[in-house]
């Protein structure tokens, strides 16, 4: 056990860490080429100090129960850290679609239609391949664990912070190496992600795929807001009105709002693990809510809150930009802790497993760009496929950094595209309630019965997208009659 004083420590050694992290990206080129969040240099400057690397070497030459054997931080330190992802990652998910305008999904689908195709069809496909290449090549090679599937759309799709928060779940189901796995992918995959996104930037521009040339690549901490409503003179006129006479702090009422948009999501997940209880569970059957994690629920909390907000014309009180930095800072530290606590000999003992799903998931999200992209998008489908690209190796900012490096100055409307769809996207895949639920419905069901469910959509993404290209290819005619 530990106490606040051991967690304030712990915290106060993660912002030096992330300190440390951007002095060593400023002074080191090779970071800076590959655009890698400072968070992402902190976390494996962490892992390097911690017992995995600098522990195993002080070990090696002084052995055990000596000064540093266990690394510079102490286990309670390090105990914190490795509970820390599966917390935070709730406060990134609540704060995700506060403050936007919730379009109607109609509007959505008219302005998105082929986006929200491409993002679907990478996501799908990754369980695809992963439980092909489990049943194919990991089972009966390694006899890994069938959740091992899920992994490729856990870690690349999700990110860090999604299999951060997957790890107690994993661990839960008996899957105790999958957490390590998981982070390890979310590395391999937002790295990847840049050296191949960027390679391909250039490769597109040599074909004349690419009609805009960047002058300045945004770096991620510069990416700009998925948000596509600026906060306009009204809305700060509004927001001043109600906060007059309240002695509070803005960033107080925007931390509270994130705060109500977890206690949401929290009653949402009871209800269904209760309903779910009481139901096809009641017996001792199939269950899965009890194996899902808060962060997808915090994400539709989120959604109850801003539009329970609307409609009480309470919707100037969130500060899009405010909860956007809530949301960064609990980011960074899930991003670091995770990092932090991989087990690198897991990781090593299973050194096989990770470097066939690594390069399964990688080859898979470039041939469906290189295929699927110049098909379902009607015009500009490199600067609009790049984007999906990027987010499906890594996270949304690495999709917006490559669509930056070939639309610097949004003239193809790529970004309106992306930014929409995370709409539809985000509460199902890349951390929503299927990526929650996916270990659960193979550990219950088997990898066939997932690998049919999983088929099933990825074969109905394609058939929407085929649909939306005859829609298209009609189009000409129609108007020429």
């Amino acid at each position: 056990m530990f106490n606040l004083r051991t967690a304030l420590f712990a915290f106060v050694l993660l912002a030096l860490l992330l300190l440390a992290g951007r002095y060593l990206k400023q002074k080191i080129g090779w970071f800076q080429r590959l655009y890698l969040p400072a968070s992402v240099v902190a976390g494996v400057l962490a892992l390097l100090l911690g017992p995995e690397v600098l522990g195993s070497i002080v070990t090696a030459i002084a052995g055990e129960d000596t000064l540093l054997s266990g690394g510079l931080f102490s286990e309670d330190i390090r105990t914190v850290w490795s509970q820390s992802p599966g917390v935070f990652i709730n406060i990134v998910f609540a704060a995700l679609f506060l403050g936007e305008t919730i379009p109607s999904p109609r509007m959505i689908w008219r302005r998105a239609a082929p986006q929200v195709v491409f993002g679907q069809t990478l996501a799908w496909g990754q369980y695809v391949v992963g439980i092909l290449a489990t049943l194919l090549i990991l089972g009966p090679l390694f006899d890994i664990n069938p959740m091992a599937a899920a992994l490729i759309e856990i870690g690349f799709e999700g990110g860090h912070g999604t299999a951060g928060g997957m790890v107690d779940t994993l661990d839960e189901l008996g899957f105790a190496d999958g957490g390590d796995l998981a982070i390890g992918l979310a590395t391999v995959g937002i790295v990847s992600g840049i050296i191949i996104g960027t390679a391909l930037a250039d490769w597109g521009r040599r074909k004349g795929y690419v009609d805009t040339v960047s002058r300045r690549v945004m770096e991620p901490e510069e990416i700009p807001d998925l948000n596509v409503m600026a906060e306009t003179p009204e809305i700060r006129r509004r927001r001043a009105h109600l906060l007059r006479n309240l002695l509070i702090d803005p960033l107080s009422i925007n931390f509270a709002i994130v705060g109500a948009a977890i206690a949401v999501g929290w009653l949402i997940l009871e209800a269904l693990k209760w309903f779910e209880s009481v139901t096809w569970a009641a017996d001792g059957g199939f269950a899965v809510f009890q194996y899902v994690p808060l962060f997808p629920l915090a994400l539709i909390g989120g959604i109850i809150v801003q539009s329970l907000l609307n409609r009480l014309g309470l919707s100037a009180l969130v500060i899009r930009s405010m909860t956007q930095n809530i949301a960064g800072v609990a980011l960074d530290v899930v991003v670091i802790a995770a990092i932090a606590s991989i087990s690198l000999r897991v990781i090593g003992g299973n050194l096989g497993v990770f470097l066939v799903l690594s390069v399964v998931g990688i080859a898979w999200n470039v041939l469906v760009f290189l295929w699927w992209a110049p098909r379902v998008f009607p015009t500009y489908w490199f600067e609009k496929g790049i984007g999906d690209l990027g987010q499906s190796m890594g996270v949304t900012a690495t999709g917006i950094l490559l669509l930056r490096m070939v639309d610097p100055d949004n003239s193809t409307g790529a970004f309106e595209g992306f930014a929409y769809k995370q709409l539809f996207f985000e509460p199902i895949v890349g951390g929503g309630l299927f990526t929650a639920a996916a270990p659960a419905l193979i550990n219950s069901f088997g990898l066939m019965p997932t690998l049919f469910l999983t088929g099933g959509l990825l074969i109905f993404w394609l058939l929407v997208g085929y649909f939306l290209i005859r829609q298209e290819r009609r189009r000409p005619s129609a108007s020429g009659i």
